[in-house]
């Protein structure tokens, strides 16, 4: 945010310097602006500002280097229309106005400190708020509950910063890798910008800032140091304790983050600063020490923290806890159905938590709908959460009924984003970013492991276009598949002791084509046929692909999408730790967790073996 003349000064009032006599004070002006940090030009000057600036243009600074860099910031990112600045004051609120800013400021939130200082700000003008996220890991759906608040700032009028907290990831026990700060960054705001025009909240109300912007200013670092000759080791650790990630022997790094939370408030220009109630200790150490440095005291709005899937805290880095803000509708109702919602619980549950603050919001008047079958109850519809709660409490919805409702509107919220990170821009920064197994950024940051799921295996339709005996093994044969490349893979399979030659000639099959080739009695197999066997391995037969498919078509479930590993390591044994959740149900269709196996035109499917191994 524009740090303004008069938000700076301490020993001299951007007033007096309006007043004052130029050219004489220009040494002085130069002075002052020597310590003060006006660094961050991509918002607008304030009224005084501008009106300083048009008193001293038609003068000669090129001496006084201070006085031009402020004045080069000025005209380069012009007036700001700022209501209720002190160079154009604002129409008479009356009481009831205030209210009504002051009720849609703090719907919904768990707790606020300094409503006091909040109403007094109202009676002259909109408040101006900050809301800040570390980049550290994948932002997840419970983010959508700030953003619902975020929405509610706006439509209160109120002034609205985004911090990208970059520096404090870093010092976050290095939650973000330096070599990665940047990319973690860019990534935070492409989706968070994403999130909220998914919600229509219009962008052009907000500001976006990155820490890292100001945080390296020459007097950001000095009233950093300041702020470490008064803060002791104690109440830092203790301020941090719900965020900063605790551990036997922290570094020094996790006991600045509170400190620099704190002065992000003086540096972004704000009345409040919001964030989750889990940031509770953070505000009131922001309470504490401000004052100490001359700084005055902010107001703090807090949000509950609403469980996650699992009944706890929805975290990034406990995978079963969340879902991603791009997963598809598959995954999204995979995790809903694995939620944790134990019938007639509403205390500690995820998912009538979510409804309450983010989906119940963002339908507005229209009304949550579950739908069901006539002899499962009907359709039934709720135009306030509460009836919904308590339709829930007393077992007249049940949790798989809340979990469809859910899971719909999730998908919902998620559609836009996942269509916007479909590019080809977001798909890169997301896997730069976000770099998969054995990649690392640059200074050798080593990539979190990616989950081994069925999205890693590269199957694919095809078609068996030349088949023969093997010349040295009795049990196998010899395949030329069409798998959608330039020319056929050779791949050896040993069915034939199971299956006739002439059934296999011209078949589409379902082949995997991303294990390591292997020499198999002289001839290098460059894939693997999938078939399903009983367990004695005394029946085999090819799988089934239903016609219409064309050979390269990939085959995986509505839920594993992700693109698959160039080629499986086999010493990380990843094809095996799948394929013993692949096997065939009653209706004979190939499944993984549950989920079928499908092509363009339908699920593969066994001959005739039901709950078989796939291999």
């Amino acid at each position: 945010m524009f740090r303004s003349l008069h938000h700076l000064a301490r020993l001299t009032t951007r007033m007096e310097f309006l007043t004052a006599d130029y050219p004489a004070s220009l040494p002085s002006l130069n002075t002052h602006l020597s310590t003060r940090s006006y660094l961050l030009s991509s918002t607008k000057a304030t009224g005084q500002d501008t009106a300083l600036h048009s008193k001293i243009s038609s003068l000669n600074i090129s001496s006084y280097p201070h006085v031009a860099r402020w004045s080069s910031h000025v005209a380069k990112v012009g007036p700001s229309a700022e209501e209720g600045s002190i160079m154009s004051a604002g129409e008479p609120r009356t009481p009831e106005m205030v209210q009504s800013k002051l009720d849609m400021i703090s719907r919904n939130l768990q707790e606020t400190v300094g409503e006091a200082r909040i109403k007094e700000v109202l009676k002259e003008r909109d408040l101006k708020v900050y809301w800040g996220t570390a980049t550290t890991g994948k932002p997840h759906i419970a983010y959508f509950v700030p953003m619902m608040k975020i929405a509610d700032f706006l439509k209160a009028g109120c002034e609205v910063t985004i911090l990208f907290a970059d520096l404090h990831a870093y010092l976050d026990n290095m939650k973000a890798p330096w070599a990665l700060l940047e990319l973690r960054a860019q990534y935070y705001e492409a989706i968070i910008k994403s999130m909220l025009k998914s919600l229509g909240v219009p962008l052009d109300k907000l500001k976006f800032v990155r820490g890292t912007s100001y945080q390296l200013s020459r007097e950001y670092t000095l009233d950093v140091y300041k702020l470490s000759s008064l803060v002791t080791d104690h109440d830092a650790r203790k301020a941090g304790a719900e965020v900063v990630k605790q551990v036997a022997h922290p570094l020094l790094s996790g006991l600045l983050y509170p400190g620099l939370q704190a002065l992000d408030e003086e540096y972004l220009g704000v009345d409040a600063q919001f964030g989750g109630v889990d940031q509770r200790k953070i505000f009131m150490f922001a309470e504490k020490y401000l004052p100490s440095l001359g700084y005055k005291k902010r107001a703090h709005l807090m949000n509950p923290m609403i469980p996650g899937l699992t009944g706890d805290k929805m975290s990034s880095s406990e995978p079963d806890s969340k879902i991603d803000l791009i997963d598809g509708p598959g995954v999204v109702k995979k995790k809903i159905n694995k939620a944790f919602c134990e019938p007639g619980n509403v205390t500690n549950n995820g998912l009538l938590s979510f409804s309450e603050y983010v989906i119940f919001p963002f339908l507005g008047e229209k009304e949550f709908e579950i739908k069901r079958k006539p002899e499962h109850g009907g359709d039934v519809s709720f135009t306030n959460f509460q009836d919904l709660k308590d339709s829930f409490a007393k077992e007249n919805i049940y949790p798989l009924d809340l979990k469809m409702a859910v899971t719909t509107y999730i998908n919902q919220l998620l559609a836009p984003i996942i269509q916007e990170f479909n590019s080809k821009e977001l798909k890169k920064l997301t896997s730069q970013a976000y770099p998969p197994e054995g990649k690392a950024g640059k200074g050798g940051t080593a990539a979190v492991e990616r989950e081994i799921d069925l999205s890693r295996v590269d199957i694919r339709v095809g078609k068996i276009v030349e088949i023969c005996p093997h010349p040295d093994a009795d049990s196998l044969y010899v395949e030329q598949i069409d798998v959608g490349e330039d020319s056929p893979r050779t791949v050896i399979s040993g069915l034939r002791h199971f299956v006739a030659e002439e059934k296999l000639r011209d078949a589409l099959v379902a082949v995997v084509c991303n294990l390591k080739p292997a020499n198999m009695r002289g001839i290098k197999s460059q894939g693997m046929l999938l078939c399903a066997s009983d367990k004695d391995h005394k029946t085999v037969e090819v799988l089934r692909v239903p016609e219409g498919c064309k050979p390269g078509e990939r085959i995986t479930g509505e839920s594993f999408t992700e693109a698959p590993d160039a080629q499986l390591n086999p010493k990380k044994k990843i094809f095996e730790k799948v394929q013993v959740d692949l096997t065939t149900d009653d209706s004979l269709q190939v499944t993984y967790k549950g989920e079928l196996l499908m092509t363009s035109t339908g699920p593969i499917t066994a001959p005739s073996l039901k709950s078989a191994v796939i291999r």
